[in-house]
């Protein structure tokens, strides 16, 4: 799918590309310079096979054949055509180079998201009433802004892979801060454990819901630590029987949580009030290409709401042009994004949010 490089491109990409992430919050592309690189360099196919060449260097790629590099250097190429286009429309955000710009959308889109929506739970987004059974937060007051991360309830960027288990991620996420404000201890958490074993409803790397999850932990006394039980990448045996009757303290060192609540559907105010007391697990479409490729700023779009990628909301803000967000933890490892984040925009005005982020949040809850 070559790509046509018929407008010079933008000495920002190259520093984006070559400092992956860390930019982001140095300046906006429109302010960024690299020394060394000329627009007619990057204009040309011997200078963007050399950037190409830095890409795979970075991320560690290797391919099969010529034949198959050749075709991810044309994908490439496409793929930057795309950031450099978007990043001189897009004003409160910006795109940049990262892992996956040797795939197509729609490899990428077949790789990396993998929440899966049930009959049953569609019907709930799809309901035009916000009610909700129960929510505890409903008198809550809402602070001017709120980071889980500064709080000590969030661990590092995790990185799912070529795994559909993102739900199985923003489980974990939401877990490991409920704990951790409960119990003041920061405990990094199995997302492997839940894609072996939690099979009622959930899929291992074909997809799954946090719901489900949250379930699974609370009625099968907790969860395993991931150096007990690490991440493979990939579907794997149940061994959570295996551990429960070893001597070595394994079965201890689970964390528990009592159950789970949903936040008030389509209703910002609940998310915020949720979020304001610990990290909730969200729902999102996140299959846009600008979603792929976002690397700072506000996102504000496009992107639809069929939801289809589990994330986990940490905080909320402001920004200093005054846009408002939505801090979410994204497990796509630490070169996507803002070091493995995204701010995503809040005060849209339409009742499910932007990327339908308001149509299906829930929390894990945990007895002090």
């Amino acid at each position: 799918m070559a790509a046509s490089m018929n407008s010079k491109l933008p000495l920002a990409l190259v520093l984006l590309l070559l400092c992956g992430g860390a930019c982001v919050a140095v300046a906006m592309p429109s302010e960024l310079s690299i020394v060394g690189y000329s627009e007619e360099d990057l204009a040309s196919h011997e200078r963007l096979m050399e950037l190409f060449e830095k890409f795979m260097a970075k991320y560690r790629k290797a391919y099969s054949s010529l034949e198959e590099k050749l075709r991810r250097f044309e994908v490439f190429k496409d793929n930057l055509n795309h950031i450099d286009e978007e990043n001189k429309k897009i004003t409160g955000y910006w795109l940049g180079l990262n892992e996956f710009a040797d795939l197509t959308h729609d490899e990428f889109k077949a790789a990396y998201l993998g929440l899966t929506i049930t009959p049953a739970t569609a019907r709930r987004n799809d309901a035009d009433d916000d009610s909700s059974s129960a929510f505890r937060y409903e008198e809550a007051a809402l602070p001017k802004e709120v980071d889980w991360r500064k709080k000590g309830a969030v661990t590092e960027v995790k990185n799912q892979g070529q795994c559909g288990s993102c739900w199985a991620f923003s489980t974990v996420a939401a877990v490991e801060g409920i704990n951790a404000i409960v119990t003041g201890n920061l405990t990094r958490l199995s997302e492997q454990e839940l894609i072996d074993c939690d099979t009622d409803g959930n899929n291992g790397c074909s997809g799954g819901l946090m719901d489900y999850a949250f379930s699974y932990i609370a009625a099968n006394g907790g969860l395993h630590t991931e150096e007990s039980y690490p991440y493979l990448m990939e579907e794997g045996t149940c061994r959570r029987g295996s551990t429960e009757g070893d001597d070595d303290g394994e079965a201890a060192a689970a964390v528990t949580i009592s159950g789970y609540e949903d936040v008030p559907r389509n209703n910002e105010q609940a998310l915020l009030k949720a979020l304001a007391h610990q990290p909730v697990s969200v729902a999102i479409e996140a299959s846009g290409r600008n979603f792929q490729f976002y690397s700072g700023g506000v996102f504000d779009g496009p992107c639809g709401t069929r939801l289809d990628h589990g994330v986990t909301a940490v905080g909320y803000g402001t920004a200093s042009k005054g846009h408002d967000y939505i801090i979410v933890k994204n497990s796509w490892g630490s070169h996507w994004g803002e070091k493995g984040y995204i701010r995503m925009r809040r005060g849209t005005g339409k009742h499910d949010g932007l990327c339908g982020i308001n149509k299906m949040a829930s929390y894990p809850t945990k007895n002090a």
